[in-house]
Parts: C-alpha cells; sequence; structure tokens
C-alpha cells in the first residue's frame, strides 16, 4: 500500500470514528448512516472494519452500530451478539428479536439535527430538499437513457 492510500485510509478511518462516538446514548445508527455521516457514502462495510480495527483506547461505543433494518449484525449465537444485545438493553434501547424497535431507530442526522415537528420552516425545508434530491435523480436517469437511446440509434 503506498503512503498516500495509507493516509487517506487513516482520514477515513477517523471519520468514521468520529461519527461512531458522535451518536447518542439510548440511540442507534446503521453502518450506511454512519459512512454517510463520515463522508463515505456506500462504504458500510468499511465502518464495520472501522470498528473492528479501532483500538481499545478510544472507547467507541460500537453496540449503538446496527445493520440494515435496525438489526444486531452479528450471529444469534455469538459472544459479541449477547454482549451488544445487553449494551443496548442497559442504555434503554428495545430489541425484539435481534430488532430495534421503530420508535429507537433513526437516523444519525435525525439525532445530530433533530428537526423540528410539522409546521416548522425547518421541518419542511427537509422535506423539500428531500423531494428536490429525488426529483434531480429521476431527471438524470431520464436524461442517461436518452443518451443511451441516441447511441444506439433510437432517439424518441
Amino acid at each position: 500500500m503506498d503512503r498516500r492510500h495509507a493516509i487517506r485510509s487513516q482520514a477515513a478511518l477517523a471519520a468514521i470514528w468520529r461519527a461512531v462516538r458522535a451518536i447518542p446514548r439510548g440511540e442507534v445508527a446503521t453502518y450506511g448512516s454512519i459512512a454517510r455521516r463520515a463522508g463515505l457514502p456506500g462504504r458500510a462495510r468499511l465502518v464495520g472494519y472501522a470498528l473492528k480495527a479501532a483500538p481499545p483506547a478510544l472507547e467507541l461505543p460500537w453496540h449503538r452500530v446496527v445493520g440494515a433494518g435496525g438489526r444486531i449484525a452479528f450471529a444469534r449465537q455469538s459472544r459479541s451478539y449477547a454482549q451488544q444485545a445487553r449494551r443496548l438493553e442497559a442504555e434503554g434501547v428495545r430489541l425484539a428479536a435481534g430488532r430495534v424497535m421503530s420508535e429507537t431507530r433513526r437516523t444519525l442526522d435525525e439525532l445530530l439535527w433533530k428537526p423540528r415537528g410539522r409546521g416548522s420552516p425547518r421541518a419542511g425545508s427537509l422535506r423539500r430538499a428531500k423531494g428536490a434530491r429525488s426529483t434531480e435523480r429521476s431527471r438524470r436517469a431520464a436524461q442517461a437513457q436518452r443518451g443511451r437511446l441516441q447511441r444506439r440509434g433510437r432517439t424518441r
């Protein structure tokens, strides 16, 4: 591994560790949301590696990180599964069959920025931003499809 790659890797690990440290007690975040929060979208597996590679001295709250759908990612019979479930329950997180109950499972962004209820300007702007991203994605997909059709000689 060259030196630049090692430095980038260390920066990525540090960003993930900061994002994990930011999860409040009694709350959880998914591997994917931690990756996005660390500026590494699509790198959920890297989050798992970062947690495994973290020095014990960091004392990261690794147990607050769960898999997609709010499930504990370890095998049900493993010691790690039992330890994560025990730690989460001690913090007041409710589990059912290895999954976090939905009222305690929110995105890390919701936890850090706590959008206000209906009618508040902030909550409305979050909804608009989400819709705008979706519209932009649809526009790009349609544009890509037109380009593919044109290259094949079939224009609409």
